[in-house]
């Protein structure tokens, strides 16, 4: 049975507003690079180099922006918690191996034309979150997806991690208009990016969607009401006492009421036994 979530409808609006314009910045970075540039190939040449912008926008950006917003989905609710953690480390591999394609392409291309590497802005940002983004992915691994960090550690480190994850996205974004703009400054000559030819147009407009992208998802990420509920069982004594459990399965009170008959039923006949000796004691 799916849980119905607050603002629904609001939160349909904002899921599908968020595929169209992740959807349309591939079809435009795929068109950018077919149409105005040379193409894709793995020659060295700068047809390789176009592997970069298509494989960063369409991992770095629009996977990883999926991976996020992935927890968010109502239909996945019923989906167990450790399902649904593969599921958002796998969407968090495939780009990440995207990426490192995109970087390998990049340096190729500077190795092959003699061009300097790791000099601009954009270079050092860029290298920069996805170091970080490595080792935020690593260590997720290993002390959300595999059993074992403790409870505690979890729970401690979870701001962290989604704090993290959300400020690698925005840096993400601000890289790839920085690797936009760098890129049409030096590509867009005859006539020059400043007389805002149609390519400039077109490109500007692909900042434009990444940027609506990014916003969107980081808003579905950040609303409370929308987040996936901690657990569809109920709340069930701990064995050792102290405070409620909640059960990460689909655990309802049915399921446990053979067990909670017995124990009635062996209350009430103590209260029997203890009765009768009552009686017997005062006889």
């Amino acid at each position: 049975m799916l849980l119905k979530m607050e603002g629904y409808r609001s939160f349909l609006f904002f899921l599908v507003s968020s595929l169209l314009f992740g959807f349309l910045g591939v079809i435009f970075v795929l068109v950018w690079v077919l149409h105005w540039r040379e193409g894709l190939a793995w020659n060295g040449g700068a047809a390789e180099f176009n592997w970069h912008p298509v494989l960063v926008i369409t991992g770095f950006v629009f996977i990883e922006g999926i991976a996020i917003i992935v927890y968010r989905l109502p239909w996945t609710w019923k989906c167990s918690k450790l399902l649904m953690k593969y599921i958002h480390a796998g969407l968090h591999l495939v780009a990440i191996v995207l990426v490192i394609v995109a970087l390998v392409a990049v340096f190729d291309f500077h190795n092959s034309f003699k061009i300097p590497n790791m000099y601009s802005l954009h270079s050092w940002v860029g290298l920069t979150v996805v170091i970080l983004f490595s080792l935020q992915l690593v260590i997720s691994v290993f002390v959300f997806l595999l059993p074992i960090a403790s409870d505690s550690l979890r729970a401690a480190l979870m701001p962290i991690h989604v704090y993290m994850g959300l400020l690698l996205y925005g840096s993400i974004i601000a890289t790839c208009l920085m690797g936009i703009t760098e890129k049409l400054i030096f590509a867009v000559k005859e006539p020059p990016y400043s007389k805002l030819p149609p390519e400039a147009i077109f490109v500007n407009t692909l900042g434009l969607l990444i940027v609506v992208f990014g916003g969107l998802v980081i808003w579905i990420a950040t609303r409370p009401a929308w987040k996936r509920p901690p657990s569809y069982g109920v709340k069930l004594p701990h064995p050792n006492g102290g405070n409620p459990t909640d059960t990460e399965d689909n655990t309802t009170v049915t399921d446990h009421k053979p067990d909670l008959e017995l124990n009635s039923d062996a209350a009430r006949k103590r209260n029997l036994k203890l009765d009768e000796a009552g009686q017997r004691s005062t006889m």
